[in-house]
């Protein structure tokens, strides 16, 4: 069942982030708003529209979520193999993203002292960085 539904939300999410599928989604739109006169408007002809995209958008939202899980899961694997294969690396780092927030910000400030700087935006993005932003 997993598998079948990471299928179907892998190529529904590739699907519906395709150019195309903006095109055909606003055509149909504009289809619906020109037959709005030959259907004079009705709330039939109304509730079309706001049941689709609604029924889509509830949908999507699980296609999204989908996405963003498995995305974030593969990217937190791919930085665990980095810290255990980096010889310098402190391992305790691996699986942190379990944490809640606050223990996640106080490993951060705590490495941002560790680093000489002080913890927060400001004391710890480099002049250099403030330069570049500046220029954009």
């Amino acid at each position: 069942m997993d598998r079948m539904f990471t299928k179907i939300a892998s190529t529904s999410a590739t699907l519906m982030g395709q150019p195309l599928a903006f095109i055909v989604s606003t055509l149909l739109v504009v289809a619906w708003a020109v037959s709005g006169p030959f259907f004079g408007y009705s709330d039939t002809w109304q509730l079309v529209i706001n049941t689709a995209t609604t029924v889509l958008t509830f949908l999507a939202v699980f296609l999204i979520q989908n996405s963003q899980n498995r995305d974030g899961a593969a990217m937190q694997a791919k930085l665990d193999e980095v810290i255990r294969a980096l010889d310098q690396a402190r391992g305790q780092f691996i699986g942190i993203e379990h944490l809640t927030d606050s223990q996640i910000e106080d490993i951060r400030a705590a490495l941002e002292r560790e680093s000489g700087k002080e913890p927060g935006k400001s004391g710890t993005v480099d002049d250099t960085v403030e330069r570049l932003l500046d220029r954009y």
